[in-house]
């Protein structure tokens, strides 16, 4: 399977904990607004839910909330991270900028589907001056909310098929999305993942860094 990986010309890859490492910026704008809404200040380990799935579902699993009230706490939290996070706060994780270079020059299209809002995500993408990706696909509100459906909208606007793709994911949703499509998923343990998680959802192949990825990847 991992040669077969190597062959496929099309890799998409999830943004936060895959490409950029936003953990640390994540977990500390949750906290800020649960601390703020008045919840008791959670164990930084316990807000690691946060990371990967749209932020209502995060908030729910990490608050205990229901959705109109986690609703209300995404808002809370899109409004902070847009004030208080910078480029300097979600770098790419090492090798990273290496790997998406080297995957470009072996003629490889890239593009981006994540659950974070598309718009952010363009930014986010252009702000680290990651140009090697050809699409951003991410959540438009009344558009796309599930994982699969920013999978399906970046092949769509590649005019690529599930059967020429890999995706590269940090997270379960990633696994999941890729597979209800009938795409292979490589997981990524970047630090959000339990142990297993990927290997669990039905990932082809786990990685622990870029090197790993290069070798999967056959670059």
């Amino acid at each position: 399977m991992i040669i077969e990986m190597a062959e496929r010309p099309v890799v998409l890859f999830d943004l936060d904990g895959t490409v950029v490492d936003t953990q640390g910026a994540i977990l500390r704008v949750a906290s800020r607004v649960l601390a703020e809404r008045g919840y008791p200040e959670p164990d930084p380990q316990d807000l690691l839910p946060m990371v990967g799935p749209p932020l209502e579902e995060g908030f729910m699993l990490v608050a205990g909330v229901g959705r109109e009230e986690a609703v209300s706490l995404a808002g809370a939290y899109r409004a902070l991270f847009d004030e208080i996070v910078v480029p300097d706060d979600y770098p790419p994780l090492p090798g990273m900028r290496a790997l998406l270079d080297s995957l470009a020059a072996s003629g490889r299209v890239l593009a981006v589907a994540t659950s974070r809002m598309e718009d952010t995500a363009r930014t986010m993408v252009r702000e680290q001056g990651l140009t090697r990706f050809r699409v951003v696909c991410g959540r438009v509100p009344g558009v796309r909310y599930r994982k699969a459906e920013s999978i399906a909208a970046a092949l769509d606007a590649l005019g690529a098929s599930a059967s020429e793709a890999v995706m590269v994911g940090d997270r379960k949703h990633d696994v999941e999305g890729a597979c209800e499509l009938g795409m292979p998923c490589i997981g990524l343990y970047s630090g959000a993942a339990a142990p297993g998680e990927h290997e669990r959802a039905g990932a082809v192949a786990v990685a622990h860094g870029a090197a790993d990825l290069v070798r999967i990847l056959g670059v």
